[in-house]
């Protein structure tokens, strides 16, 4: 399932009796066309004839939104928060890395004043957080980890053994 050719819109791809259409391309008068840019690829599905499709090579970026539930690395922390990068949204990983920060308030449900940001994390490890909002102008994403099924997933000992 290589691709074949690049195409654009209205690029005649071969004759209906050659191919079956797929996604990307409609039919006109005998002939399979593209209906969008992309690559042109032949499919055999073990039918009679070979799917023909053009799909987009560009993926979408995906965001982290307000109430996903992200997987970080913490990068850096001191006495109010941790600096992280987020890797993840869900189960799907990012093209870019974006920042994102655990105050101190964050880190855990109750007793909020008693949280102590360098027991809680190390950098390097990596946490699984909820995105509570968008934080200052740096576009850095402000996240949390005060429920029971967020927190540390992969934490480092003092001596920087996994």
């Amino acid at each position: 399932m290589a691709p074949v050719s690049w195409c654009v819109p209205g690029d005649k791809l071969c004759s209906e009796n050659e191919c079956a259409a797929g996604a990307g391309v409609y039919c006109r008068l005998g002939h399979i066309y593209s209906s969008r840019a992309g690559y042109v690829l032949k499919k055999d599905q073990g039918e009679e004839l070979p799917v023909i499709s053009v799909v987009r090579n560009t993926e979408t970026q995906l965001l982290p939104d307000v109430g996903a539930v992200v997987t970080c690395k913490v990068t850096s922390i001191n006495s109010r928060f941790a600096k992280v990068r987020i890797l993840y949204v869900g189960s799907t990983p990012l093209k870019e890395h974006f920042r994102g920060m655990i105050r101190k308030e964050d880190v855990q449900a109750t007793e909020k004043d008693k949280v102590d940001t360098y027991k809680s994390f190390r950098p390097g490890d990596i946490v699984i957080a909820k995105v509570i909002s968008l934080g200052d102008v740096q576009s850095t994403y402000l996240l949390s980890t005060a429920e029971n099924e967020l927190g540390v997933v992969v934490a480092h000992s003092q001596a920087a053994a996994a």
